[in-house]
């Protein structure tokens, strides 16, 4: 192993951050790292190390990594995450967590490094082929990709771990061994301890050849990406909405491919074949009237009108109630929905009544009158009339006087709520 494909993969002022856990991989990656740097003076290099808190080593392996880039007089961070198994088990959450550490830590221009060889592709291939894959799944971890604003390289991806191991042995180096390796529940160590052996074994070039399929599979994954790039940007609207329609009259192939990529540039995971399924029956040909959705991990699919869309889970608001006593003061509303505040730039509502107090809430019913306007209106058709989809409405602050609706901000002001006089005021919603 030489430094030379460093050489071909970095510029020579590059801002490298090595993900070092402290194990074999890492400790290999982050010294060819320093190797290079040394002779690449104009370079940055750190390292990140991601305590999960998931094993009672933990802590020692944190000390490990800081005390080996103190030898190494490089910057080590140590980020401390929790993990959340509920939704998709313990491996892929600390994956989820991981990830989402390390792109958080990251500086504008840096390149983030990891250290997954040519034994890993291998495993990552026969993953997704138990869990049917197709060719998106089957091409395992690309070399590079983008995280976020960030590059990943995966420098060691053509190297075998048996190759690592000769490398750390050959320059002295001391790593720390995760035991849970050990733990046959967990699929990939199941491979790596039982399947894997016995295939190279009878086999010896058997995950130089997995690692050509996973490539070739790649190939054919950015040949349909350029072939359907044209189609699915006329399909996908200024707010990442996608216009279904059409693909109800495709083929069932062509369909399947632009969702699984529209879900893929909207940071979805790569839906299975029953999902897409689902999709297509389940909430592309329901009814006019319905209002599907479709649960996939910490986001759901929902479709409104003739757009699909791709949302996080958000919680409900619709018993919630806020009062806001003084309105010389802002009101920050919850769940990340920024802060309401009073104006007197225009006077569109009246003021409350002595006996009248204000709150805010997140759910009406029943009839509305708006102002300047005869009849009333059921508040459903209200939302439809001012295309407002299902998801946001409960989402929307409403301005209540007493049990009376008054206002939502920027969208209708109701007969009750409308000023009479010059002597009036305005809501200002300040949304994140």
């Amino acid at each position: 192993m030489s430094l030379s494909a460093l050489d071909s993969l970095l510029q020579p002022d590059a801002a490298l951050v090595v993900a070092f856990s402290g194990g074999l991989d890492s400790t290999v990656l982050l010294h060819q790292a320093w190797r290079w740097q040394q002779h690449s003076p104009q370079s940055r290099l750190r390292a990140l190390h991601v305590h999960h808190g998931l094993s009672p080593n933990a802590d020692r392996w944190a000390a490990h990594c800081l005390a080996l880039c103190q030898q190494w007089q490089l910057p080590c961070e140590v980020l401390r995450v929790r993990i959340d198994s509920r939704d998709s088990g313990i491996e892929a959450a600390a994956r989820t967590a991981r990830y989402q550490a390390l792109s958080a830590a990251l500086q504008p221009g840096e390149t983030l490094l990891t250290a997954q060889h040519l034994d890993d592709q291998c495993e990552t291939f026969l993953l997704a082929l138990k869990r049917g894959s197709g060719p998106a799944g089957l091409a395992a971890m690309p070399p590079s990709r983008m995280l976020g604003a960030h590059r990943l390289l995966r420098p060691l991806l053509n190297h075998s771990r048996q190759s690592l191991e000769h490398y750390a042995r050959t320059h002295q180096l001391v790593w720390v061994e995760d035991e849970s390796n050990q733990d046959l529940r967990y699929d990939r160590n199941f491979l790596r301890q039982r399947l894997l052996p016995e295939l190279s074994q009878r086999w010896p070039h058997f995950a130089e050849a997995t690692a050509r399929s996973a490539a070739l599979c790649a190939e054919q994954e950015q040949l349909l990406d350029e072939l359907l790039a044209e189609q699915l940007a006329a399909l996908t609207q200024p707010d990442g909405s996608l216009h279904f329609p059409p693909l109800l009259t495709m083929s069932e192939a062509r369909a399947n491919a632009l969702l699984r990529r529209w879900i893929a540039g909207q940071g979805g995971s790569m839906p299975s074949r029953d999902a897409l399924n689902r999709i297509r029956h389940e909430v592309m040909a329901s009814r006019e009237d319905a209002q599907p959705r479709l649960q996939s991990g910490q986001a759901e699919l929902r479709r409104y009108r003739q757009q699909l869309y791709w949302l996080p889970r958000l919680s409900s608001l619709r018993d919630i109630q806020l009062a806001w006593p003084d309105i010389s003061q802002p009101l920050a509303l919850p769940d990340n929905l920024g802060l309401l505040q009073a104006s007197q730039a225009q006077r569109p509502l009246r003021l409350p009544q002595p006996d009248e107090q204000i709150s805010v809430r997140f759910h009406a019913q029943g009839q509305v009158h708006l102002a300047g306007r005869s009849g009333g209106r059921e508040m459903k058709k209200l939302w439809q009339a001012l295309h407002i989809p299902p998801w946001q409405r409960e989402r929307i602050p409403l301005i209540f006087y007493n049990q009376t609706l008054i206002c939502a901000p920027d969208l209708f002001i109701t007969r009750e709520g409308a000023a009479i006089d010059s002597d009036g005021w305005q809501v200002v919603w300040h949304s994140k």
